[in-house]
């Protein structure tokens, strides 16, 4: 089964990009996430017609979620938003079922500028994610947690780490909190397949960042141990960060035994 997870940074203005990546690549389950549309605006008639059905969790701003899957492979909402706290209503966690599996999908706060108000939003936000994360662990079922984490986790998973040490993706609290997560039991699924090589998932606008290859990999797989001995392979589709008016994020994606 292959596991894909693509920050599309527009859902609807990158429409074509994303159906273009579907039809060639043709994952079996895709996570979505900075959708930037509500609820009513997602484009489900061109999603269906590209061979997906979908889950979804719209927002007008910055946010949104969804899960797409081939059409054939029952998905199953089981529930969205992320809890512990009624009064976020920011759209960035929606959990399925699909094909005995369950897909938490995730878009984490960027929590720039750092320290701030937005910075203390991201750590209080990752907070609650080890909580549901330990809580799904005691399912003992298969679970994925997949998405933008708006992570780097390790010196490796940064082009220049020195640039970065204040920036709210790479500050100690952020790398701490993931590492707090990881140590629950999680495994992380493109380290484990390249533990010691330079893996980019995200490339900015400026500075000629892509075709310099200084890039990011903020864009996870983590496996509970019911699905860490099905991993089998996984990378990042590079190439569709280099097609016109694409996201800054490239797809990512893992293939798991069935």
């Amino acid at each position: 089964m292959k596991l894909a997870t693509y920050n599309v940074n527009g859902v609807n203005g990158r429409l074509p990009i994303l159906l273009k990546w579907l039809e060639e690549t043709r994952p079996d389950v895709a996570c979505l996430q900075e959708l930037k549309a509500p609820q009513e605006k997602f484009p489900i008639e061109a999603i269906e017609a590209a061979g997906y059905h979908a889950i979804w969790h719209g927002q007008k701003q910055w946010n949104g979620v969804a899960v797409l899957a081939r059409n054939g492979i029952e998905v199953k909402e089981v529930g969205r938003g992320l809890p512990g706290d009624p009064e976020d209503v920011q759209s960035r966690y929606i959990e399925a079922l699909v094909s005995g599996i369950l897909i938490c999908c995730i878009y984490l706060p960027n929590g720039n500028p750092a320290p701030g108000p937005k910075f203390d939003y991201k750590l209080k936000w990752f907070e609650r994610l080890t909580v549901r994360a330990k809580q799904l662990l005691e399912f003992k079922i298969p679970v994925v947690l997949m998405g933008d984490f708006n992570v780097m986790p390790t010196e490796l998973d940064v082009y220049k780490p020195e640039r970065w040490m204040d920036d709210a993706l790479f500050r100690t609290e952020t790398r701490e909190a993931f590492h707090k997560l990881l140590a629950q039991g999680w495994t992380d699924a493109i380290r484990t397949l390249y533990p010691t090589e330079k893996i980019y998932t995200f490339w900015d606008y400026f500075r000629n960042a892509y075709s310099r290859d200084a890039g990011l990999r903020i864009d996870h797989f983590l496996l509970n141990g019911e699905l860490k001995g099905r991993l089998k392979a996984g990378g990042v589709d590079k190439h569709v960060r280099g097609w016109e008016k694409t996201s800054d994020h490239a797809p990512v994606w893992i293939d798991l035994d069935v």
